[in-house]
């Protein structure tokens, strides 16, 4: 369970005032009566997810790590961004996997496209393309020439069985190309009253998540059991209410920049799924807190100046873990010729 620590938040009211008003907004959430709700489907996804297309998900995912050296997933903002933090966030960073993930069509560097499809020579290529509507051109561009490298290497009938295209069930580029029987290949589905930052757990971050050997199965019931440990206005017990009212306050006392910070690097992209997710769902009509983020101690060296002494017009929520997934203890050294043993047991 996510707990809120806000003893250092200086704010200058009880957040309990704001409890009737909380309820309010929890009750047009969960039943879904207020602008915008169209597109709330996450919120109860965990309970009502589609679990043919769940379970397709992971025969895929089965074929693709039996016979393939690399996926690519293509796609850009929330199309990847979840599946990356996720993965990153559960097995680091250097993780040893036979089958290598590489992300791809969230950029126009000609630079980074064309290093990585000379890495893949060789190699057994599946690809994964990922965009809602099937018009983003950073994505789009990505999968023409990668389509076009994998149908020249295996023949387009066997390449279509090594491209999993993620897209609306109903319009767009992607979906009235999938309609051309050239072109056979495999189907997943966004729903359509859910964004693409809000789509981890669909099979937009689904399928590159089970790829990299996370146990998916696991990662609903997890989704379920956060479900009901925050369905509940009650703001002593939802730390998600806690948070959002806290940023809120604070940002009425002028602080107009939130910094996340971390202290680990495989939390780099969670950090950046963060920004996207504040990012896009906030800075609307010309407000918004603008989402930062660092890795400490890494940026200590660069923004640390700028963070403890400069303009006052940031605050920071750091992310910490009880449990490290790994935990490297300072050993003792005789000699302390390097004058550390003062560090000796600490993690």
């Amino acid at each position: 369970m996510i707990k809120v620590d806000l003893s250092y938040a200086k704010l200058k009211v009880n957040l309990e005032e704001y409890q009737d008003e909380v309820v309010k907004i929890h009750d047009w959430i969960h039943q879904k009566t207020h602008k915008g709700s169209d597109y709330l489907g996450w919120v109860d996804w965990p309970l009502n997810y589609d679990k043919d297309e769940f379970n397709k998900v992971k025969e895929l995912a089965q074929t693709i790590r039996e016979r393939g050296d690399v996926l690519l997933v293509c796609g850009i903002g929330g199309s990847y961004l979840g599946a990356r933090a996720a993965i990153e966030f559960v097995n680091g960073l250097y993780h040893d996997d036979r089958l290598e993930i590489i992300y791809i069509g969230n950029t126009f560097s000609s630079t980074a496209l064309l290093q990585i499809m000379e890495r893949i020579q060789n190699k057994s290529v599946y690809l994964n393309v990922i965009s809602k509507s099937g018009s983003t051109t950073e994505t789009a561009v990505a999968f023409r020439m990668l389509r076009h490298y994998m149908e020249n290497l295996y023949g387009i009938e066997a390449a279509a069985k090594r491209i999993i295209v993620t897209t609306d069930k109903r319009k767009g580029v992607m979906h009235e190309l999938l309609k051309n029987q050239t072109y056979n290949y495999h189907r997943l589905s966004i729903p359509d009253d859910i964004g693409g930052r809000f789509s981890v757990f669909t099979a937009v971050g689904l399928l590159p998540i089970a790829c990299a050997g996370i146990d998916i199965d696991a990662l609903m019931e997890g989704s379920l059991a956060a479900y009901h440990d925050l369905n509940t206005s009650d703001l002593e017990k939802n730390p998600a209410y806690t948070y959002g009212l806290a940023r809120k306050l604070i940002e009425k006392d002028k602080k107009d920049v939130e910094i996340f910070v971390s202290y680990e690097s495989h939390f780099a992209m969670l950090a950046e799924w963060w920004k996207q997710l504040f990012g896009e769902s906030e800075g609307k009509n010309h407000k918004g807190i603008f989402p930062a983020s660092v890795v400490f101690s890494t940026d200590l060296h660069s923004m640390g100046q700028f963070i403890q002494e400069g303009k006052p017009i940031f605050f920071e929520t750091v992310l910490s873990l009880e449990t490290p997934k790994l935990d490297a203890m300072v050993p003792a050294l005789r000699s302390d010729d390097d004058q550390l043993n003062y560090l000796v047991g600490k993690s």
